[in-house]
């Protein structure tokens, strides 16, 4: 059975951090292209961050310098390291595995960027 389980969200003062991480079991971690995308209310779902299976990271422009993303192929985990966060990253973060025709989501994981 194919799981993707994200976890660390939360609620966070404006410029804390927050690293959330997605466990993936049921297909070959490695193989997949890895990516964090998120939905904010009433908006439309946005792409924060992408790993490749050759590790290459990438991001999207408002993120960059302020997210990381990484993954454990041993614990078959990707991560999103979260840096001086805003209230406008205020959203549900999703976990994608993508592979040809297969594409995997997660159930998402909320982040509250407020004082």
């Amino acid at each position: 059975e194919v799981q993707l389980v994200e976890s660390g969200g939360g609620l966070v003062q404006p410029g804390g951090s927050l690293r959330l991480s997605c466990a993936v079991s049921g297909f070959t971690f490695k193989n997949y292209d890895m990516t964090w995308v998120r939905q904010a209310p009433e908006k439309e779902r946005e792409w924060v961050a992408s790993i490749r299976p050759s590790g290459h990271p990438e991001y999207a422009d408002s993120m960059k310098g302020r997210f990381t993303i990484s993954r454990d192929i041993a614990r078959s985990t990707v991560y999103l390291q979260m840096d001086n966060l805003k209230p406008d990253d205020t959203a549900v973060y999703y976990c994608n595995a993508q592979r040809f025709e297969r594409n995997y989501w997660g159930q998402g994981t909320q982040v509250t960027v407020s004082s």
